[in-house]
């Protein structure tokens, strides 16, 4: 499986792939992103949001664990599933992958096992200039499509 890697110097760099990616969007897209806190995920996922058209202010869902954008080009339900507990079925999340939406969840990680089998996985990590590695990893023929063409 290919990887693929993107060096972010800034928020606008993050936000700048962002967009690329948006630029790509289509109905049922899953975008998974982890990394630590303050890594760069709720920014990626404004900039993807800007470019939807969504005039929205887009906060991280923390407490709400989804937060929904239907003013944009295609719906954006953006997840964050820190504080989930176990029992992700009964949450509703799962229905969220078959709608004509984006899905975007911070930290997927922790519900890994519940994600579909195709996906973008996009891990955030901080290095010690304070620059964001960023790397990409498609699963599906969609995804990998998407990362040929934004990098």
């Amino acid at each position: 499986m290919d990887e693929y890697k993107y060096i972010s110097k800034s928020e606008a760099d993050t936000i700048a792939i962002a967009e690329n990616i948006e630029s790509e969007k289509f109905p049922g897209m899953v975008i998974c992103l982890n990394g630590e806190l303050g890594s760069g995920k709720t920014v990626f996922t404004k900039g993807f949001a800007s470019s939807l058209g969504i005039e929205e202010t887009i906060t991280s869902p923390t407490f709400n664990i989804i937060k929904e954008y239907s003013d944009g080009e295609l719906p954006l339900y953006h997840m964050d599933v820190y504080r989930l507990e176990k029992n992700i079925e009964s949450t509703g999340l799962l229905d969220y992958f078959d709608k004509d939406g984006v899905v975007i969840i911070e930290w997927a990680n922790l519900i890994k096992d519940y994600l579909p089998e195709e996906r973008l996985d996009i891990f955030f990590k901080v290095t010690e200039e304070d620059k964001r590695i960023i790397k990409l990893v498609p699963y599906g023929e969609k995804y990998e499509e998407i990362c040929e063409d934004v990098l």
